[in-house]
């Protein structure tokens, strides 16, 4: 299922423990392709969510999409049941207590030194030290590398707006009228992140 990722909430179960979650809005998927190992090498379905104007879709697309509704964004799943093109499907899939894992896009964060990307403690914070706090500090040198970087060296760089995928969530409500779906715990990026819900 695709959907888009909403704010953070939290439910209380008959008990009265709390859990943190998260709210996804998961609007009805059209099956826009099924690819198969004899005319594409290999099997998929292939599904839009989302709506947008024909005028802000290229030609071929709108080719792609004929006798179909005008997709916001199309991804491929190699999970294929009995689907075929123009099939529908929605967040009833789902129940309470199902096991799921969500892939998104995480937050973007810049350019980021060790301390922040990599967990560094820095310098030590007394005797004259100055300016080295959260330095990286020494990176090796010639003895162990031959003179070079080894690749995989921990450094600054740019951080987050990576793919991440988090494992063994629970669905905790599903809202077929409103298409919401609440989901245990955090997930990948920011408000209105395009999220990819599936069956672990």
């Amino acid at each position: 299922m695709l959907g888009t990722k909403g704010r953070m909430t939290q439910v209380f179960d008959e008990k009265g423990v709390v859990t943190a979650a998260t709210m996804v809005s998961a609007g009805p998927l059209t099956v826009t392709q099924v690819k198969t190992q004899e005319v594409d090498g290999y099997s998929a379905v292939q599904v839009g969510s989302g709506v947008r104007r024909e005028k802000n879709i290229n030609k071929a697309q709108q080719g792609h999409l004929k006798d179909l509704a005008n997709v916001r964004v199309m991804r491929e799943f190699s999970e294929v049941g009995e689907s075929k093109r123009g099939d529908t499907m929605d967040i009833s899939v789902f129940a309470p207590g199902d096991v799921v894992e969500v892939s998104a896009i995480s937050k973007g964060k810049g350019f980021q030194g060790v301390v922040k990307r990599h967990g560094f403690s820095g310098g030590p914070r007394s005797h004259g030290q100055k300016n080295k706090e959260r330095a990286p500090g020494s990176i090796g040198g010639g003895g162990r590398a031959g003179g070079r970087v080894v690749k995989g060296m921990r450094m600054a760089g740019r951080m987050g707006n990576d793919r991440v995928t988090v494992e063994n969530l629970r669905v905790l409500q599903v809202d077929t009228e409103n298409n919401m779906i609440l989901i245990s715990g955090a997930i990948p990026g920011r408000p209105g992140t395009l999220v990819e819900i599936r069956s672990a």
